[in-house]
């Protein structure tokens, strides 16, 4: 019986064609094996005609070497990477007299299969395979003993090949490592062979990659800088010489650190995407422009951090975005071809209210004004579309949109959304990211464009493809916010700019006064630290200065733990708060209390509510605290301390302290005595329900959304 293998990458297109060269096989007396790389449920095969096998891999089956190998490996390469280990697959093989290629991804194996199995004739296509099992006759030995030594000394050849290449990189990633660029003798070196004259430019790269990497890793930030310097003089490729200082920043970011060679980077990237337009070529100039925002708005320069080069001088860190002509093409004003249109009196007022995933600010908004007869409200979650969802998160295409004018990724934001603002009166666009991008992608008619702005986004690239000039009002919901934004967007200040506006959050606070028992005293509480710029060490340090004088101060952590996994720096800050942890939790100074549903229950044991942030645009939990009547203490925040507004202009000047020995002094004087914690809890509480409560801010709401446009 002779055997025949059939090899597909995916079932085929047209079923009835396989199941007809089956029956034909089979009507030979042939006996037919059919493997498919996907679900063999897809293959539509009778079990009578042919043994069918799929071989779909599940992703998280993927670990370890064959990962790395199929991530370097061509496309071709990648279904022999699997095939290989298939020990049915091999038996197959070694058994069939005919080995057939489906389709053009298979072809590669069956090749493979055949260099293993001498004996069988290999083939693409059915065709081709019936016309071979036709005519096959059983070859001579001499032609046996010929495809023999051919295959084996092509297996042979490659694999010693592989060997070498394998060997290679081993001795370069060795002669390369820490231990060797940490030497003055090996830094030397190396600094100099990066910048030997006559190396290509992709080697030079490459192998300046590596040094730079080691020597970051080896705590030698000169070595790798002059090493750095070396070879970007000898690269004359823009795309190579960007390219190169983007991975090397992105080493350094990798580790947690802030690149030395940060502002190149960005600068490179920039001076790419001005060269790809000057070009005619916004696609590639798009990409190049997407690399510079994702350096400038790293988590790790901004967010996982206790600074921020961001708020520490805006205007210097901004610079080269000012002076690149493909940057600047993002703000240009493309307007609106008419202005909004005044509220209707003949019917309910349409308000759309709208955000991507977090409506967290939206719910106290949303039930007045659904509740109202003149306003009809719709809420609109932009991740709630699936086939939205994916046009929502890709900021690339919009920077290739805003800088062609013109492309079928715009196309379809507009037949998504045109609807929605065709129906509105007012859009409030909750959050300055891809939702307020998506909707000032097109004119919006005579809708009124209403953005709210929060401190996230500040950091992020998502504002600069917002067109301002489309955007009625902008909402902050403090001063210091607003004074950032402004200095981060030029499109927010001058004549042509949407009405700027800062209000409060919305909150219900008459939720939270309930007793507090007598031991809340000399509970601290700290709600919410998941995020490094909570900066739950400094809260902790008020503690041990507390403690010195008297043991019954405890610290409640409220919330979810630090997350540790966004970055390297993330981790490091976690590690030394656990350090913290280990030391205080056992006896019970830091109590973790963990993610609650019911905060203000929580805040019943609270006695003092803390603000250790090292920024905040408004914190509700810290005022959310005040109003259950625990004293508030507020650290000045370093990102806005000693700026015209921030932590001082919000509060009340004797919430807001300097350092943690400051914060001692206040919570030692205002704990002293039981009446004096509960009467200074009192007053804190009064001033929160008379400045933030709901019932206060839903008239600057109605102001806002009621009133019309200007």
């Amino acid at each position: 019986m002779t055997n025949v293998l059939i090899v597909a990458s995916v079932p085929p297109p047209q079923p009835a064609i396989l199941t007809d060269a089956l029956e034909r096989f089979k009507a030979k007396g042939a006996s037919v094996s059919v493997a498919c790389f996907a679900n063999v449920e897809d293959m539509s095969v009778d079990p009578a005609l042919a043994e069918v096998r799929g071989f779909a891999v599940a992703p998280e089956a993927i670990t370890g070497r064959l990962r790395d190998a199929l991530r370097r490996a061509p496309q071709n390469r990648r279904m022999w990477l699997h095939a290989r280990r298939d020990g049915w697959l091999r038996r197959r093989a070694a058994e069939a007299d005919v080995l057939v290629a489906l389709d053009a991804r298979a072809v590669h194996t069956v090749w493979e299969l055949a260099q293993r199995n001498t004996r069988a004739s290999a083939c693409h296509g059915l065709v081709p395979a019936l016309k071979e099992f036709d005519a096959r006759r059983t070859p001579t030995p001499g032609t046996v003993l010929e495809r023999q030594v051919a295959a084996t000394a092509s297996i042979g050849a490659r694999g010693a090949r592989r060997l070498a290449v394998r060997a290679a990189k081993t001795t370069l990633k060795k002669a390369t490592g820490q231990k060797v660029v940490a030497n003055p003798a090996g830094a030397w070196l190396w600094t100099r062979a990066v910048s030997a004259p006559r190396i290509p430019d992709g080697l030079r790269s490459r192998l300046t990659l590596r040094v730079y990497g080691s020597a970051v890793r080896a705590g030698r930030p000169a070595t790798a800088a002059r090493a750095s310097a070396a070879a970007i003089g000898r690269i004359k490729d823009p795309q190579t010489r960007a390219d190169l200082l983007t991975k090397q920043a992105q080493t350094e970011l990798g580790l947690g650190r802030v690149p030395a060679g940060l502002h190149d980077a960005i600068t490179a990237q920039l001076d790419l995407a001005d060269l790809r337009l000057r070009k005619r070529d916004p696609k590639k100039a798009a990409f190049a422009l997407s690399n510079a925002f994702s350096l400038a708005s790293n988590r790790v320069l901004h967010f996982d951090r206790l600074s921020s080069p961001l708020t520490d001088d805006p205007a210097g860190y901004l610079a080269p975005f000012r002076d690149s002509v493909a940057a600047k093409k993002l703000a240009e004003p493309r307007g609106r071809a008419t202005p909004a249109a005044p509220i209707p009196t003949d019917r309910p007022m349409r308000l759309l209210l709208t955000t991507l995933i977090n409506d967290n600010f939206l719910r106290e908004i949303r039930e007045r004004y659904e509740a109202m007869p003149n306003v009809e409200v719709r809420f609109l979650d932009l991740d709630d579309d699936p086939a939205g969802r994916v046009l929502a998160r890709s900021g690339s295409s919009v920077f290739e949109h805003i800088l062609s004018g013109r492309s079928a990724y715009g196309d379809k934001i507009e037949q998504w959304l045109r609807p929605h603002l065709d129906w509105a009166d007012t859009v409030f666009i909750d959050w300055c990211q891809a939702t307020a991008a998506l909707f000032t992608l097109h004119d919006p008619g005579t809708a009124r464009i209403i953005v709210r702005l929060h401190s996230f986004e500040a950091f992020n690239f998502w504002p600069h493809l917002v067109d301002f000039s489309r955007v009625d009002d902008v909402v902050f919901v403090s001063d210091h916010l607003r004074d950032l934004s402004t200095a981060v967007l030029p499109q927010l200040t001058g004549e042509a700019a949407p009405r700027l506006w800062v209000v409060d959050n919305a909150m219900d606070l008459q939720r939270y006064p309930r007793p507090k028992p007598a031991e809340a005293r000399f509970n601290l509480g700290l709600v919410g630290v998941g995020s490094v710029a909570k900066d739950p060490r400094w809260a902790i340090e008020v503690l041990r200065r507390l403690r010195r004088h008297d043991e019954r101060y405890q610290l409640l952590l409220i919330g979810s733990d630090l997350n540790a996994r966004t970055s390297a720096a993330a981790k490091q800050y976690a590690n030394q708060l656990q350090r913290d942890l280990d030391e205080l939790e056992p006896s019970g100074a830091v109590q973790r209390r963990g993610q609650t549903d019911d905060v203000p229950g929580a805040l019943t044991e609270v006695g003092v509510i803390l603000s250790s942030s090292v920024r905040e645009s408004f914190h509700c939990g810290l005022v959310e605290g005040a109003a259950s009547g625990a004293v508030p203490i507020v650290r000045d925040w370093p990102f806005f301390a000693g700026k015209p507004h921030g932590a001082r202009t919000l509060f009340p000047a004797d919430w807001v302290v300097a350092d943690p020995d400051e914060a001692a002094e206040r919570i030692l004087a205002a704990t002293a005595t039981e009446e004096s914690w509960r009467e200074t809890g009192r007053a804190a509480s009064e001033h929160a329900l008379k400045t933030w409560d709901w019932s206060i801010t839903q008239h600057d709401f109605d102001r806002l959304l009621l009133d019309g446009p200007a």
